[in-house]
């Protein structure tokens, strides 16, 4: 009986050992602190460096004529207007000289560059988003994994303290004052492991101190992280067609109405995640790998609008 005794103290100070434990690996560490998912991307503008919304402008009827809502919008996006309207002048010209032709392959080039660029940047960003979520999602999965583990070892020293207080009280123990102080002592130990399986909760510190999802919370007048095309095409809302919400007031919706986090509250969650980081649990992980993955979608549908742009640009 004494060595069974001995083995149930064993257990409980593995259990509780492993419930403290600190993270050892070197490459958990690292993801906790930093991210490689930055490649120097930093931009530097102000407000006013942004394209004037299209609405505001004033467009020729021939390019109005030419292009759709949305592409004139993409267009307007990457700076790509003035040469719209150099090209169609142009091309309205009856003169189809050398330098006729040398102008119109010069314009083309110009548009295909800006239109190849804007792609590249879009790619980076949203591969920047794919990045933070791929990060934050493998932690929240590394501390989902330790509180399974434990849980399994709660488990099974639950079914041990029970099986060992069956056998010592169903025959192994005659006394019978010590066979029921044995059935109580076995009786509180399995349900102290229930009870410790109830609150097997565990948060970790993790960092974040480029965060993208501040910016589109608060709405950053110069974000560094977003380029100036992006941000331009997140925020931009269509007021003549009735929109009045920009996508990045859309993706805010979704957190608020989807319960991922309150509006227009000062709270610890607000904080944690539009801060530079602080102790999360993974379920707490998980919700800003989503918000990080519904972010991404969204900077993604700006290439369907940019490919309309192309197929629109090629039957000119």
């Amino acid at each position: 009986m004494k060595a069974l005794l001995n083995t149930l103290v064993i257990c409980t100070l593995v259990l509780a050992t492993s419930s403290c434990a600190t993270v050892k690996n070197a490459e958990i560490r690292n993801l906790l602190s930093h991210s490689n998912c930055n490649q120097r991307n930093v931009y530097n503008y102000t407000e006013a460096d942004l394209p004037t919304p299209l609405h505001l402008q004033q467009l020729s009827e021939a390019l109005q004529h030419k292009l759709s809502y949305n592409s004139l919008n993409m267009a307007n996006a990457i700076g790509l207007i003035p040469t719209l309207e150099k090209y169609i002048q142009l091309k309205a010209q009856p003169k189809q000289d050398a330098e006729y032709r040398l102008s119109i392959l010069e314009l083309k080039q110009d548009m295909d560059h800006k239109i190849n660029m804007s792609s590249l940047e879009i790619s980076a960003i949203s591969s920047e988003m794919d990045c933070e979520e791929e990060r934050t999602s493998q932690i929240a999965n590394y501390l989902s994994g330790r509180a399974d583990n434990r849980e399994s070892k709660l488990t099974i020293a639950a079914i041990v303290v029970g099986a060992a207080g069956a056998i010592l009280t169903g025959g192994v123990i005659k006394n019978e004052t010590a066979a029921n102080a044995t059935g109580i002592s076995t009786g509180i130990a399995e349900a102290s492991f229930g009870f410790l399986m109830f609150f097997n909760k565990e948060s970790i510190e993790f960092h974040h101190k480029r965060n993208a999802l501040k910016d589109i919370w608060f709405g950053a007048s110069n974000p560094e992280i977003f380029p100036p095309a992006v941000w331009y095409y997140l925020n931009y809302a269509n007021p003549e067609d009735g929109v009045q919400h920009s996508l990045r007031e859309q993706i805010i919706d979704k957190w608020t109405h989807l319960g991922q986090i309150e509006k227009d509250s000062k709270s610890e969650l607000e904080q944690l995640y539009f801060g530079e980081g602080g102790k999360y649990s993974s379920e707490q992980l998980n919700n800003r790998a989503d918000m990080y993955d519904q972010l991404e979608s969204n900077i993604n549908l700006m290439k369907q609008d940019l490919k309309a742009l192309s197929l629109e640009l090629d039957r000119f």
